[in-house]
């Protein structure tokens, strides 16, 4: 057993787990936080992916002592406190109905979040590049690209249609 303390979704949590415990396991067992998927169990579909100290990771891939110390953001923390407003990525999903059985879209989600912290490319290669640990196995990926751009314009409102600044 481990003494696992993590900031989540900027609240602070501790927990005693086993050694083996999986970060995926931390938050959806012992946090609660059922949004962040298990998928394949093989760190190949990315439904599980979190922000992890900064950085989009696969939380199906480490153990939450290695995590121990850090903050964690889940598709749960993106949203205005209490949910009330959803994040322009979160939104840009709805809005370009960019899921269809909804599994993968947190892990879609979080990994555009991290591909949008600065301006991005919106080209289609720049979008299939930063998605491409994320599998959907039911929208054909058009309505996801459109929500990459649609979060990208709300964000950045200075990009035109292709990425590029407009000023």
């Amino acid at each position: 057993m481990i003494e696992v303390q993590l900031q989540v979704n900027g609240a602070d949590v501790q927990y005693t787990v086993p050694d083996q415990t999986l970060l995926v396991e931390f938050l959806r067992q012992n946090c609660r936080l059922t949004g962040t998927h298990v998928g394949c169990d093989t760190s190949q579909c990315g439904a599980c992916t979190v922000n992890l100290d900064g950085v989009a990771v696969k939380s199906c891939t480490i153990l939450a002592a290695q995590a121990s110390g850090g903050s964690v953001i889940t598709v749960e923390g993106l949203a205005a406190p209490e949910g009330k407003t959803l994040h322009p990525v979160q939104d840009a999903f709805v809005q370009c109905h960019g899921l269809q059985c909804g599994f993968c879209t947190p892990g879609m989600i979080m990994a555009v979040d991290f591909y949008l912290r600065k301006p991005p490319s919106l080209s289609e290669a720049s979008i299939c590049h930063a998605l491409e640990g994320n599998i959907c196995r039911c929208t054909g990926y058009v309505n996801i690209i459109e929500s990459v751009r649609h979060a990208a314009r709300e964000m950045y409102p200075e990009l035109d249609s292709a990425g590029s600044d407009k000023s």
